[in-house]
């Protein structure tokens, strides 16, 4: 499992690269709140917004994911226990005032860019004071 990458995979450059191309500065792998053990793929500390691109098998992705055959229950707990801990941290970055951006793996990396920038500029006009989840693919 060391050769599934935790930063840094092919989706999450993709989205960089868009945000980085329209002007948009951000901080990669870091913890919105540094006194919570939880990091975010990107972090625009500014204006309070974390991302999260979150893998179809890791994740437990409605669409793609597929329970693993051989030893699988616990492959069942391992995903329960990553979605529960990704309601954790959604919550916990809520309660600090922070907005949350959950895209997967899957999406067009156009469509997590937009999500993303209209989240932030919106935070940056004032236009969104208040902490929101934002979600692609109907999450």
């Amino acid at each position: 499992m060391r050769a599934n990458r935790g930063k840094d995979t092919g989706p999450e450059l993709a989205l960089r690269r868009l945000l980085h191309a329209s002007g948009l500065r951000y901080r990669v792998d870091a913890r919105p709140v540094p006194e919570v053990r939880r990091r975010a793929d990107l972090v625009f500390p500014g204006v309070k917004v974390a991302v999260f691109v979150d893998g179809c098998f890791w994740h437990g992705c409605p669409e793609h994911y597929r329970p693993a055959m051989r030893n699988a229950e616990f492959w069942r707990e391992k995903i329960e226990g990553n979605r529960n801990r990704d309601r954790e941290t959604n919550e916990i970055l809520w309660a600090a005032g922070w907005s949350v951006i959950r895209v997967w793996e899957h999406e067009a990396p156009e469509t997590a860019a937009g999500l993303v920038s209209r989240e932030v500029r919106a935070r940056r006009s004032g236009s969104r004071p208040s902490p929101s989840l934002v979600t692609g693919d109907g999450r």
